[in-house]
Formats: C-alpha cells, sequence, structure tokens
C-alpha cells in the first residue's frame, strides 16, 4: 500500500473568531498547489484513491490536482494519526491513497510510521510525503518513497 500525504498549501493568517474551517488559500498557496499537482499528476497511478479534510484551504488544494476526491469528516483540523490510519485502512489496505489534510497530524502520522523518537516530524505547507508499507521476510516496513516541497518543484 501506498499513502501520499499531503499538507494544505498556504492559506490565509488564523485571526481570533474568524471560522478556521472558512480559510481559503493565499495567492501563493494558489501557485504551490498548482505546482505540486502538477507533479503529483504525473506521478499518481490511475484509481488512487483521495481522500480530503472538508476544510476550504484543502478543497482549495487538491481541485488543483483536477481528480475525483472525497471530502471526509474525519480529516478536520485535530484528527489523530489513529483515525488517519483506520479512514486509510493502513497497512492493509489496496493501491495508492493520497490524503490532503493538516498538521499536526500529518506529522504525527509520518513519525508514527517511519519510527521517529518524536511524537511528529514538521510537514511544510503544500509539500508531500509518500509513504509505502512493504513486507521483507515477515517484517512489516515502511519506507519514505519521496518527499516533495513545492518550492523545488
Amino acid at each position: 500500500m501506498d499513502l501520499v500525504l499531503w499538507r494544505h498549501a498556504e492559506a490565509q493568517d488564523w485571526i481570533e473568531g474568524c471560522d478556521d474551517m472558512a480559510r481559503a488559500l493565499t495567492s501563493r498557496g494558489e501557485k504551490q498547489a498548482t505546482r505540486v499537482a502538477n507533479w503529483l499528476d504525473r506521478q499518481l497511478p490511475e484509481g488512487t484513491r483521495i481522500l480530503v479534510s472538508p476544510a476550504r484551504r484543502c478543497e482549495q488544494t487538491v481541485l488543483a490536482l483536477d481528480r475525483k476526491y472525497k471530502l471526509k469528516a474525519e480529516l478536520t483540523p485535530g484528527c489523530s494519526a489513529a483515525q488517519l490510519l483506520e479512514l486509510v485502512q493502513w497497512p492493509g489496505g489496496k493501491g495508492t491513497v493520497l490524503v490532503v489534510g493538516h498538521q499536526p497530524t500529518l506529522g504525527q502520522t509520518i513519525a508514527q510510521l517511519i519510527g521517529l523518537s518524536a511524537t511528529e516530524c514538521s510537514v511544510k505547507k503544500g509539500a508531500v510525503w509518500w509513504l509505502r508499507n512493504r513486507e521483507r521476510a515477515t517484517l512489516a516496513q515502511t519506507l519514505v518513497v519521496t518527499v516533495q516541497s513545492p518550492d523545488v518543484l
């Protein structure tokens, strides 16, 4: 199984009292989403399941990819790594799943899967982490296939 974690691109700053779920991408964020989406479109296999947080900034990020996706309430800000992994059926799921979501959930998920001693790792806005589960001699392993940042694409 491949799990591709894509943090939403740069969004408007949170201001006290604003609706966090309604924050939109900035113009820089739109450019980041387009760069990463162009790269992902060349890499993702047909049939990739795409699951997206219902936050506006996440949906705007995935729209740049121009593929079918499903909004999942389970991926709202504050969801746990365990909830994300259950939703994607890691490690027993089949094929490739792309998740567009938030920090710290994505960083917590990555840290858990690759065995970091820290509880989370930093995921830059708009960045993609591509992880793969495989079995070697009855040992489950998580491979980091690639990490891509919108600044270098």
